[in-house]
């Protein structure tokens, strides 16, 4: 039996889904070559990369409407650089939102290219809720931000709206909650966390901001040349790319980004229900900024670790363990983890209060 799987990254992923991969890592559109083997440039992978753009558009419900999807390599890490390169000016500044580790990493790799503000932090309180109040400057090219803080367990509920431009990392929770995604610019998530595995990055940008720099930019950094090339300048992570495809046509089965929203706030409030009302547990990161992907939570008496951590792994239970910056327990509820395993996780909970 499969494991109620809580790790932080990779992902859970839906199991008819891992079903279809490794039916094509065999043999590949009943054409008996893997899909490993065959070319990037193949119609039968072409049609892959182009189905998988086609529905991060239609799920974001950002058809038609000027933007650009590329499939790219490097991890969101890699976008913490070229996000600057590609849209801070030479003589210009943009501003950063530091809510956590990811963000923070932006923060010093944006640094490298010009004049970076940070509005606002949340580190006086060891990242456990989310800035307000902030004034963005006017003059700013671009306004940077994280929309869910995997380590942390912190989540943005509303976003600003800057003059500049608006720039988001959604790694952690794209595709978990609907939102008026024509309002961002620019906005890229690893795979990994909740839409595939590890080995290809989602990029999603408005053509019309690119190109206006006055940067030289090398071509492996530059959207406009990715985009030229249909996220094939150079060769692509094939099976990252192919899973990320079949996963979002599973979201887009189950109803789209609304009905996929109810099922992440069914499951967060069965397990915030439980941290609030159980007298052992409680949660870290402040009520009203409490992110739906990543639960983050310690016990109230440290002496019960033990019994709780032989509990839940002996409920088949796995990577429920803390941040190192953060301790305690991390619950990671992706869109593919279901229902039924985050009971599991609360009557263990409930069962250590007996």
């Amino acid at each position: 039996m499969k494991k109620h799987n809580f790790s932080a990254g990779p992902c859970i992923l839906p199991q008819e889904v891992l079903k279809q991969a490794s039916e094509a890592v065999l043999n590949f559109n009943n054409d008996d070559l893997s899909l490993i083997e065959i070319s990037h440039r193949s119609p039968a992978f072409v049609a892959v990369m182009e189905k998988a753009q086609s529905l991060v558009l239609e799920l974001l419900n950002l058809e038609n409407k000027g933007y650009s999807v590329l499939f790219l390599q490097g991890g969101a890490s890699l976008e913490f650089l070229m996000t600057p390169y590609n849209l801070l000016t030479k003589d210009g500044k943009a501003v950063y939102l530091d809510t956590g580790t990811w963000s923070s990493k932006s923060i010093k790799e944006a640094k490298l290219f010009g004049n970076i503000e940070v509005i606002a932090s949340s580190k006086d309180k060891n990242y456990n809720y989310i800035p307000k109040g902030y004034i963005i400057s006017a003059d700013a090219d671009y306004f940077h931000c994280t929309s869910n803080n995997t380590i942390f367990g912190t989540q943005m509920k509303s976003f600003p709206k800057p003059n500049g431009l608006l720039v988001c990392d959604m790694s952690s929770d794209i595709f978990s909650r609907t939102l008026d995604f024509s309002q961002f610019d620019l906005i890229y998530a690893g795979a990994q966390k909740n839409m595939g595995p590890a080995g290809t990055t989602l990029v999603v940008i408005k053509d019309a901001i690119l190109g206006k720099t006055g940067r030289t930019i090398p071509s492996m950094l530059d959207y406009q040349v990715h985009i030229s090339k249909d996220s094939m300048y150079n060769t692509p992570s094939v099976f990252a790319v192919y899973v990320s495809m079949l996963t979002l046509q599973w979201m887009k089965d189950l109803g789209g980004v609304a009905s996929i929203e109810k099922m992440n706030d069914a499951k967060a409030a069965l397990l915030y229900g439980e941290i609030d009302s159980n007298p052992l547990f409680q949660g870290v990161a402040e009520k009203e900024d409490r992110s739906y992907m990543n639960v983050t939570f310690t016990l109230t008496d440290t002496s019960l670790k033990e019994k709780f951590d032989a509990l839940w792994k002996g409920a088949g239970i796995n990577g429920l363990n803390g941040h190192r910056s953060v301790g305690g327990y991390r619950a990671s509820m992706y869109n593919a983890l279901p229902l039924e395993s985050v009971q599991v996780l609360v009557d263990v909970m409930h069962k250590l209060s007996k």
